[in-house]
């Protein structure tokens, strides 16, 4: 089987991990005081990545919670990618030098795509681009936004230009525990060529089973948040029948 990793969130807002449903600001609920302590118990429970957030970068179009991104990278052994808000060079530059194995561009991949094209020469496999949809549509600015771009157009734009991986978020099954939108995943990669991460929706082991059959597809893992944190499914589980 091709490898399909878990990757446990952690989304930053106010020093604190939370979740939100449907990206709505206004339904956030803490798990943790801590990032640090949520990061390391990921990695003690088997995680292989860990999967950050800056849910006030996001919001605000630059990077905001920098120290703690930081300091969430010096204390895990394994990789930590990270998204939210990178709209220059600097912001890239920035996160990578404090540790960051691998950065998240989603909105800028609309709004500004000479600045992707150039992160993406320079960095290569260090990028990830992520694709969240509502209806289709690419939805940008922490989803305050949908453009008139269709996903599955962009993918393939910027697998043209060097992207090997993409992140994709079905806005509708973001947080409600309803299982992920297998087929639109699926056809992501298949129309991309690419290694596609599927984010969103993901609630009992029976999620993970139904996109790790599809890694030969391209589909290369799951992003899980909620459903560790409310212990609907365990990390450590779900890494030993994937390793």
């Amino acid at each position: 089987m091709s490898n399909f990793i878990i990757y446990p969130a952690i989304d930053i807002r106010g020093g604190k991990a939370v979740r939100l449903v449907q990206g709505d600001y206004n339904r956030e609920t803490v798990y943790n005081d801590d990032p640090v302590s949520a990061a390391k118990d990921w990695e003690a429970q088997g995680g292989e990545w860990v999967h950050l957030v800056d849910l006030d970068g996001a919001k605000a179009g630059h990077p905001v919670n920098d120290e703690l991104i930081g300091r969430i990278a010096s204390a895990v052994q394994v990789p930590v990618q990270v998204g939210g808000g990178l709209r220059t060079e600097a912001d890239v530059e920035r996160l990578l030098s404090l540790g960051v194995s691998r950065v998240i561009l989603g909105t800028a991949a609309i709004e500004d795509r000479a600045f992707v094209s150039k992160v993406l020469a320079k960095h290569g496999g260090k990028v990830a681009i992520g694709i969240d949809a509502r209806d289709g549509f690419v939805a940008t600015r922490g989803w305050l936004e949908t453009s008139q771009v269709r996903a599955e157009d962009l993918a393939k734009e910027l697998a043209a230009e060097g992207a090997e991986t993409f992140i994709f978020t079905d806005i509708s099954r973001d947080g409600m525990m309803g299982g992920p939108n297998v087929e639109a995943i699926v056809r992501l990669a298949q129309v991309s060529g690419r290694t596609v991460i599927a984010s969103g929706g993901v609630s009992k082991p029976e999620d993970l089973a139904n996109l790790s059959k599809h890694a030969a597809d391209g589909v290369g893992g799951a992003i899980v948040g909620k459903a560790l944190y409310t212990g609907s499914i365990s990390l450590s589980e779900a890494v030993a029948a994937y390793k």
